[in-house]
């Protein structure tokens, strides 16, 4: 008899409901929020089912490889297309959503969502680290422009060399003015200095990773694409098999027109 499993997932536990292929429920329960404790629970009930699903949300990837990497059948599904259907149940609660889930499973009435590799993964968290330190840098430097205003000190323009030194040097020197501009510039020069090293670091490892990647140096041969680019679009596309055609990709990241015309008049 085949069996229908759906996984209701919260931080700390997993709500488990059962059912087989008429639509009755046998078995429920909670596990630890982890894929070897769902594996666990189904393996302790003697349960090998058909087809498992949860919801896309914060731990859905890591859940997804994990599961997939034991053996068990698991497919994320769209949480806002299966929100529709859990809705309209009366009670809301983990383990009803978790009966729902297993109905969806079983009737197959739901939008899986790709789960990207982890290699992508890996490269989004490398341009997204930099791009985060470089938009702290930027905050800081800000803020403190914003704070020497009213003092009358206007901070002037400087540029990447030795990592902004230039904007510490001027820092330093409007300190020299006040007591407490002294303590203000004592330590925000050195949070500068540090976060300017650190996205200096990330910017380098990302131009290693882009000129190690064999896409990415494809890439980087069209003119005003560089190693953020390259890197990005790739994270983001990650499995190119599975668009049926190259110009699904821009509607996939949004680049569809807005202009939507029957005839075009000529002038």
């Amino acid at each position: 008899m085949e069996h229908y499993a759906g996984l209701d997932v919260s931080l700390k536990e997993i709500s488990i409901c059962v059912v087989d292929h008429d639509g009755k429920t046998i078995a429920r329960g909670t596990c630890p929020a982890d894929p070897e404790g769902v594996a666990g629970w189904f393996r302790n009930r003697s349960f090998t089912p058909h087809r498992i699903v949860h919801e896309s949300g914060m731990l859905s990837i890591w859940l997804q490889r994990g599961m997939t990497r034991l053996g068990l059948p698991t497919t994320c599904i769209d949480a806002r297309k299966a929100h529709k259907s859990l809705s309209a149940r009366l009670n809301k609660s983990d383990a009803a959503d978790a009966e729902g889930l297993a109905q969806l499973a079983r009737t197959g009435w739901f939008t899986p969502v790709h789960i990207r590799s982890e290699e992508a993964d890996r490269l989004r968290s490398l341009v997204g680290a930099r791009e985060r330190l470089i938009r702290l840098r930027k905050d800081l430097e800000g803020h403190i422009r914003g704070v020497l205003k009213t003092f009358g000190i206007r901070m002037t323009g400087m540029g990447q060399g030795r990592q902004r030194q230039a904007f510490r040097d001027q820092l330093a020197e409007a300190g020299e003015t006040d007591p407490v501009l002294r303590a203000i510039a004592d330590g925000f020069i050195a949070a500068h200095s540090t976060l300017c090293q650190a996205a200096d670091d990330l910017d380098k490892a990302v131009k290693r990773k882009a000129k190690a990647h064999p896409v990415a140096r494809r890439l980087m041969t069209i003119p005003g694409v560089g190693p953020v680019n390259a890197l990005s679009f790739i994270a983001l596309v990650d499995d190119p098999g599975r668009f049926s055609r190259t110009s699904d990709i821009g509607a996939f990241l949004g680049l569809t027109p807005k202009r939507h015309q029957s005839c075009h008049v000529a002038l």
